[in-house]
């Protein structure tokens, strides 16, 4: 496998997931696996993870562009493109801010439940691993529905657990990423383990053009949604 970001063929591996986190999402040995490569396993070049690697990937694909995502911003398409991104996207953030018309929303400045922009606003919006953050994470999908373009196109991921359906967290200990304790803030607080279900939220926002792109397996997932022109 080749880096989709700088084109890189080489990788190291390490363990992400905690053991607190492992026992409070009831995780079992195989879904720890998958998690670990999905988080862990990085590009030795530009430092990519494999979730950010297959965002880019998802990226190119639905813009059929040939070649490294660190030149995409450069591209005939990439320079007409009007981009929003949600939060930092790992290692991506320093290329999407390259595009020459991009715009970041970072919490708590930016709520993607509540976004201050106008209808049909963006060509692209790019979010990582946000949405299990989010309280209505609904609500923000549809932010992104009401902010895109007719035509316009929505790539994320999210953490999922294929085995189970989506649950809400309401009721249960809080279940925090990063270092895993309150002192991370609100914004690392787990509000919805998300399942093989997750589409449903999407459909249920408004989007009707719905793919799933992986670069290996269920490790590397990545999620492209348009909105009808």
């Amino acid at each position: 496998m080749k880096c989709p970001v700088c084109l890189n063929e080489n990788f190291s591996q390490s363990d992400v997931l905690k053991e607190r986190l492992i026992e409070e999402w009831e995780l079992s040995s195989d879904e720890v696996a998958y998690i670990n490569r999905q988080q862990g396993l990085c590009c030795t070049s530009c430092g990519c993870n494999l979730r950010s690697m297959t965002l880019a990937a998802s990226i190119m694909k639905q813009y059929e562009y040939e070649g490294a995502f660190k030149d995409f911003y450069r591209s005939k398409v990439g320079k007409k493109l009007r981009l929003l991104e949600i939060n930092d996207a790992c290692n991506l953030h320093s290329l999407l801010s390259k595009f020459k018309k991009y715009t970041f929303a970072a919490y708590p400045h930016v709520d993607i439940q509540y976004m201050p922009y106008s209808n049909e606003s963006f060509d692209v919006i790019v979010h990582s691993d946000t949405l299990e953050h989010v309280p209505n994470s609904l609500l923000g999908l549809k932010e992104c529905f009401r902010t895109l373009k007719k035509g316009g196109k929505l790539f994320y991921t999210i953490p999922i657990i294929y085995g189970r359906l989506t649950k809400k967290r309401d009721g249960l200990s809080n279940s925090y990423h990063g270092n895993q304790d309150e002192s991370q803030g609100e914004d690392y607080k787990v509000w919805t383990e998300y399942g093989a279900d997750f589409w449903v939220e999407l459909i249920n926002a408004g989007f009707k053009n719905i793919t799933i792109n992986t670069l290996e397996d269920l490790s590397s997932i990545a999620i492209y949604a348009s909105k009808d022109k």
